[in-house]
């Protein structure tokens, strides 16, 4: 007879892992398992969406579903329980050390940072020393690792103070220390208010009149809370991606001083060009996607080339700028969950052919919802094509660490003089963001005028490259 303490000991819990760069929590999309379904070690059983991708996760356990601790569409912190295993459903005994270690099995390539699965207490708090064993217990299990294995007399290092990295660039800025900051956000997270609360000057002492003992003090009735008409108004939550997205974008705009210049360019020889190289098969391209946007980036890739000193990001704790030897070329695409950036791993590299292969790649994966968080991260310069969708051009906001972002406007027909002659010829606008303390005017124009000169005439790509 299987008693409840055995029953307990067999089943074994999946926290959400770390599937990103720090990230604390996921939302999950769908589980692909029920109660009482059998599993086996790296099946998938639900997908989860970070602020960067949707990912699939794959349990590293054979057994049965105890339980699912959430339903879909739940916001879960990185380090919770989400599915409970039973590894023992017919009573068969462990494999031998495995209970005794008291390991939890850690996903390759999902492992959980110590940074981002712990809630930890602010500097200075006081912990007394129980809590303590029982916080290193419970890292220690969270990291893979068995309890035991922390040792009873290590020091207790004060952790960091919980704030994301645009919160403590503002306290940075506004010279403000962190640990002195009382924390206003979920599970203690420092959020940009605070910081500004921390440097507000305090209310003068203003003497207060001593009231007549017979006067009452009138209490403030608690205000409503706020109400809105369903049927004349939607509230969606700001989560995932929008919420990455909208992050990161007032962290640029509000960190980087930007500066956008623009460019009109008659791209009737890039047009042909497209044509000829989609007809012919003498290029090797064959198969492979062909289009503007292939030619302009790689256009860009060779002004980057003829202008290296664009591809750098700022270093603000190091007070650095870190030039790049290699281009991570970004393409911004609108997707069903938000917009995401994912880039070209050392695009400067590639011939054509290459470059229209990890192109289409990237495009078709984006729409598919399959982007990974590595293939999001490490870009240097970014395209983001608003000619799709009519738009003549845009001042587009730099993609945070990046020093510039090219906008590609729409292809049409307008009159212009050529040779002399008023004719039809195929224009667009092009626009170029740049970062102004990476980049200075001079330096911006050159890069914007070369990728103008390239499609206006091409065969620059041979010469020039």
């Amino acid at each position: 007879m299987t008693t409840m303490t055995e029953v307990e000991a067999s089943v074994r819990e999946f926290k959400m892992p770390d599937v990103g760069e720090g990230l604390t929590e996921a939302e999950i999309l769908k589980w692909y398992v029920q109660v009482g379904d059998t599993v086996t070690d790296g099946q998938v059983v639900c997908e989860v969406e970070t602020a960067k991708a949707a990912v699939e996760l794959p349990i590293p356990y054979d057994g049965v579903v105890h339980e699912l601790r959430f339903p879909e569409g739940t916001t879960v912190d990185v380090g919770a329980p989400i599915i409970a295993i039973d590894c023992r459903p017919n009573g068969a005994v462990d494999e031998p050390g495995d209970p005794a270690t008291g390991r939890t099995p850690v996903l390759v390539g999902y492992g959980v940072a110590a940074s981002s699965t712990k809630r930890r207490p602010r500097r200075g708090a006081e912990i007394p020393g129980q809590e303590v064993s029982a916080v290193a217990a419970v890292q220690a299990e969270l990291n893979g690792h068995a309890a035991g294995a922390t040792g009873g007399g290590t020091a207790v290092v004060p952790p960091r103070p919980l704030a994301k990295p645009p919160v403590r660039k503002l306290a940075k800025d506004l010279g403000v220390d962190l640990a002195t900051v009382t924390p206003s956000g979920p599970d203690g997270v420092i959020t940009r208010e605070d910081v500004h609360a921390a440097v507000a000057p305090a209310p003068s002492a203003v003497p207060v009149p001593v009231a007549a003992p017979q006067a009452q003090v009138q209490v403030a009735a608690p205000s409503a809370p706020a109400t809105y008409d369903s049927a004349r108004e939607t509230r969606i939550p700001v989560k995932g991606v929008r919420k990455a997205t909208a992050a990161a974008m007032v962290g640029s705009a509000f960190t980087a001083p930007h500066v956008t210049e623009f460019v009109t360019v008659d791209v009737t020889r890039t047009m042909k060009l497209v044509e000829e190289l989609k007809r012919s098969d003498k290029y090797g391209m064959q198969g492979l996607r062909v289009n503007p946007l292939l030619l302009i980036a790689k256009a860009l890739l060779v002004a980057i080339k003829r202008n290296p000193d664009i591809n750098a990001s700022w270093d603000e704790a190091a007070q650095e700028i870190v030039l790049k030897h290699y281009v991570n070329l970004g393409i911004a695409a609108a997707t069903p969950r938000g917009l995401i950036v994912p880039n070209i791993k050392d695009a400067h590299a590639k011939t054509l052919p290459q470059l229209a292969e990890s192109l289409g790649e990237l495009v078709s994966t984006a729409r598919d919802g399959k982007t990974s968080p590595a293939a999001m991260q490490g870009g240097t310069v970014t395209i983001t094509n608003v000619g799709v969708f009519g738009i003549d051009t845009g001042t587009p906001i730099l993609n945070p660490g990046e020093s510039a972002i090219l906008a590609v406007g729409t292809i049409k027909l307008q009159p212009w003089v050529h040779k002399g002659k008023v004719k039809p010829r195929q224009v667009t606008t092009l626009a170029l963001s740049f970062d102004h303390r990476l980049v200075d005017g001079e330096l911006g124009s050159k890069v914007l005028a070369d990728v103008a000169a390239i499609l206006e005439q091409p065969k620059r790509l041979i010469t020039w490259a």
